[in-house]
């Protein structure tokens, strides 16, 4: 499975190779997993782009769009961004035309309400002449999955350099020598957050977050799960095996 990937992006572009029309994917996992790596995959293998809520987010504000102030008041009073305006923003990206074939979502629908929002956007789409496409085709929803203890190495051994950004893990990718970037030669450093008590709070909220969308998609018979503790080729592999069988409906 691992040479899989390669293989198909060699052989006359990514739709083409595959077989498969991807459409909207949405990619479900525990913080650590390896969500954003997989993503990039996809978005290689598919020329599709990846949306991600925290990008669209910054992207708006820092742009100074009208959906940008308004969730900038709101965090500048402690407070969440609403699901009717994060649902906003995502129509907006949603209209460009490079998402006609597909996209990755990261981070959205992250609540039972977005997923519902998404899925009544998609089903209107798919009825527009205009808009009618691969992504007007539902999103099918696909979770890594990871042992909850190789999850905590993999958080809570990671360290960085200060100077190059290179990441290693003290469990899978040690230095050289201990403590000390084989690069730069400068102090690793460990993030703040990067802790098990950080850790078991993220999970916390991630499993009660994504349940009721876990559950929305597996009721409708598009969810399904990978092992994501494998090299990297061989999930990407896996995924799109995946869509494969949820797009064809087995």
């Amino acid at each position: 499975m691992a040479t899989a990937v390669s293989s198909i992006v060699s052989e006359g572009g990514p739709q083409v190779g595959t077989g498969i029309v991807p459409g909207p994917i949405l990619l479900l996992g525990a913080p650590g997993v390896g969500k954003g790596t997989q993503a990039k995959e996809l978005v290689k293998l598919w020329g599709i782009p990846q949306i991600s809520t925290g990008d669209l987010l910054r992207a708006n504000v820092s742009s100074g769009t009208e959906l940008g102030k308004m969730a900038h008041e709101i965090m500048l009073r402690g407070e969440l961004v609403t699901d009717d305006l994060v649902n906003q923003m995502v129509a907006a990206r949603l209209s460009e035309p490079d998402t006609l074939r597909g996209f990755i979502l990261d981070g959205y629908p992250r609540t039972l309400n977005q997923a519902d929002w998404l899925d009544e956007r998609l089903a209107r789409a798919g009825k527009s002449a205009s808009e009618a496409g691969a992504a007007s085709l539902p999103v099918v929803a696909i979770s890594i999955q990871v042992d909850y203890t190789q999850l905590l190495r993999r958080i809570t051994g990671r360290r960085n350099c200060p100077v190059c950004q290179t990441i290693y893990n003290v469990y899978s990718k040690p230095p050289l020598q201990e403590g000390v970037c084989d690069l730069e030669g400068a102090a690793l450093v460990q993030r703040s957050d990067d802790t098990e008590r950080c850790f078991e709070g993220r999970m916390r909220t991630y499993e009660a977050l994504t349940a009721p969308v876990v559950e929305h998609y597996r009721a409708l018979g598009r969810f399904t799960e990978v092992n994501g503790d494998h090299a990297v080729a061989e999930v990407a592999a896996d995924i799109v095996s995946a869509v494969g069988r949820l797009r064809s409906g087995s």
